[in-house]
């Protein structure tokens, strides 16, 4: 009788899947990655399904966001902008760290979740997936709006963390 594959089974091919990706990429643009192979890796169609430019720019990003894939239109192949908080423009070093979680969903869409962006990254940046969330985390809190007063964030209609706790404030829009 044949085993029937369940939602469960079909995650942990995907998340297995862009693992093996992330390799691959790291073994052709690695093992550092910085910003001149993340403008590779963005034009290599093997890397990134899609066209897909870089942009500086938070018109699009969610208060606390450090970066999103917007499409140009209604097709996957008609493109995506991938917006990056303009905070990250004075060390494009580190954009490779924001731009590959996103790649995931430009890849992948709907099926892709944040398990499998970070089980992405971590493979390309070669380092454990809880490092990889641990560097998104810490770049996210440089922008987050947690230093303000809990009125203020009510205000933003956001909760705010207890100031006593570091808390990650990585949040995608969307994954």
């Amino acid at each position: 009788m044949p085993h029937k594959l369940t939602l469960a089974d079909a995650r942990e091919s995907l998340n297995a899947h862009v693992a093996a990706r992330g390799a691959e990429i790291r073994a052709k643009y690695g093992p550092t990655i910085g910003w001149r192979q993340l403008q590779r890796i963005l034009a290599d169609r093997d890397c990134v399904r899609y066209p897909c430019e870089l942009a500086f720019d938070a018109a699009l990003l969610e208060p606390d966001e450090c970066a999103y894939p917007h499409p140009k239109g209604e097709r996957p192949e008609d493109g995506f902008v991938l917006f990056v908080h303009p905070y990250f423009s004075v060390d494009p070093s580190r954009v490779p760290l924001l731009a590959l979680y996103q790649i995931v969903a430009i890849n992948y869409g709907p099926f892709a979740s944040p398990e499998d962006a970070e089980a992405f990254g971590a493979a390309v940046l070669g380092v454990s997936r809880e490092q990889y969330y641990s560097y998104l985390c810490s770049m996210a809190d440089e922008i987050s709006t947690g230093h303000l007063s809990d009125n203020q964030c009510a205000q933003m209609g956001k909760e705010c963390a207890d100031e006593n706790v570091k808390s990650c404030h990585y949040t995608p829009k969307k994954l």
